[in-house]
């Protein structure tokens, strides 16, 4: 019954139309330092979150321009700030810094300034945390950093003008060790996926060994068990844009890829063939061509997204060829145009089920999904089915009992076009008529039905 739920941007544009800043998501906890907006360029004053559990204790941890804060946030109506590491460089021009934990210890990066890898021995919690790596002569400067935990390696991406994309050793977690410099050390790696420009890898994802290279000018899969080899790649698609970022759903056969490009959606992917990737579908705002993702991370049936100044969202991938919208919250203040405020990070992966929420103007967010992960209510979304479908010149719209509310009906083309518009009052619960005009060219269409309370959109095709 997925095929008749209703499809994220359309869903979103009907939201948009009641003023809503919000949808099955609530705030238990924001922190904001005001005083760090007056040191930093354009006001960007956090970056990323990441969360971390010890002892049964939840932990946030959000990187500033200074440096990085650590939260206890067990009971989120009472956090407690833990500890602080200011970074090796805190000037105005940090916008970046990236994190990942490994064995105990918390790794952090910066892409600007006189900056360092500095780790952190989190076995100290919940009383602080203590610093006990901070050099630059391994790693400088990073723009993303991942860790195949299964592994024990550090993939770390870009950082300043090299555009490097690096290997490390783990082996000794407080001794990090460089093992491949790809632009050096494999002949085949900057003409084929490194470089500089929209060619260099700016995120990856890694899963034993298998690393997923975001770059630029698409998606590149290469095993690192041994020489790295290239096991396929992704630069041909829909609704292409500067490809980002992206994460592996838990069963390694999903990848949710973003293109950091206005106007561009979330891709959906099928690798489970690294030879021959599949494209399923996108999802993303509709109607803003200013909307642009930062980064998102797949859990379970849902992929987490921070949407810059549009906040951040959620969408059901259980069928990960129609994506379903089941939570936003609007984090930022920012007036949605061209430029990279709002909303960085997120991070799901709390027993609690609380979701971590990182906004550069904002600060650290602390959000209720339990609203938004529970499920979707498949009697509300399917209140009405169409028939026939494929159609023709017309449809019947059928209500399957007497709700007694007003709708609209409202059809789109796939690139969010609106198509057509009617109002029904309460008295159409029954079945309705729907005429296409002979005008519409054949092909496939949402017919979104709506109200203040309630969303349906469903697929059609004419032919």
């Amino acid at each position: 019954m997925r095929q008749f739920l209703l499809l994220t941007f359309i869903f979103i544009s009907t939201l948009q139309c009641f003023g809503q800043d919000s949808l099955n998501m609530s705030v238990l906890f924001n922190w904001k330092d005001n005083s760090l907006s007056k040191t930093t360029l354009y006001a960007n004053a956090y970056n990323e979150v990441w969360g971390y559990v010890k002892d049964g204790r939840e932990y946030a941890i959000i990187g500033t321009s200074r440096g990085t804060n650590f939260f206890d946030i067990t009971n989120p109506s009472s956090p407690v700030m833990v500890d602080y590491i200011e970074g090796r460089d805190t000037g105005k021009l940090i916008v970046h810094r990236d994190y990942h934990d490994y064995q105990g210890y918390l790794y952090m990066v910066s892409d600007e300034g006189d900056a360092s890898l500095q780790i952190v021995d989190m076995s100290y919690l919940p009383d602080s945390v203590h610093l006990v790596y901070d050099q630059d002569t391994v790693l400088k400067l990073s723009h993303n950093i991942f860790i195949d935990t299964a592994v024990g390696k550090l993939y770390s991406c870009g950082g300043g003008s090299s555009r490097k994309f690096s290997v490390y050793s783990l082996a000794n977690p407080v001794n990090p060790t460089l093992s491949i410099r790809c632009e050096t050390d494999i002949p085949w790696w900057t003409s084929n996926i490194g470089g500089s420009g929209a060619g260099y890898v700016h995120d990856a994802f890694a899963r034993n060994d298998t690393v997923y290279c975001n770059a630029g000018s698409g998606l590149y899969i290469v095993d690192f068990s041994s020489t790295p080899t290239l096991l396929g790649s992704f630069t041909s698609y829909p609704d292409k844009g500067y490809n980002h970022s992206g994460w592996l759903s838990e069963d390694g056969t999903i990848y949710a890829m973003g293109d950091e490009t206005h106007g561009k959606k979330l891709k959906m992917l099928d690798v489970s063939n690294p030879s021959s990737i599949q494209f399923l579908d996108t999802v993303g705002v509709n109607g803003d061509n200013n909307a642009i993702l930062h980064n998102q991370i797949i859990k379970g049936n849902y992929v987490y997204v921070a949407y810059y100044y549009n906040g951040v969202y959620i969408y059901d991938i259980s069928n990960p060829s129609s994506p379903v919208l089941v939570g936003f919250y609007d984090t930022s203040k920012e007036t949605n145009y061209r430029s990279f405020k709002g909303a960085w990070g997120v991070f799901p992966f709390l027993p609690s089920g609380n979701l971590l929420v990182s906004d550069m103007q904002e600060g650290l967010f602390v959000m209720d999904v339990s609203q938004a992960v529970v499920g979707i209510n498949e009697e509300n979304f399917e209140r009405f089915k169409l028939f026939p479908n494929p159609v023709s010149n017309e449809f019947k719209l059928v209500g399957l009992s007497n709700y007694g509310e007003d709708y609209s009906v409202q059809i789109f083309d796939l690139n969010g076009k609106l198509i057509s518009s009617k109002e029904f009052n309460n008295q159409f619960l029954q079945q309705e008529t729907i005429k296409l005009s002979d005008e519409i060219p054949n092909g496939m269409y949402v017919v979104t039905i709506f109200n203040s309370t309630f969303a349906q959109s469903i697929k059609i095709i004419k032919q």
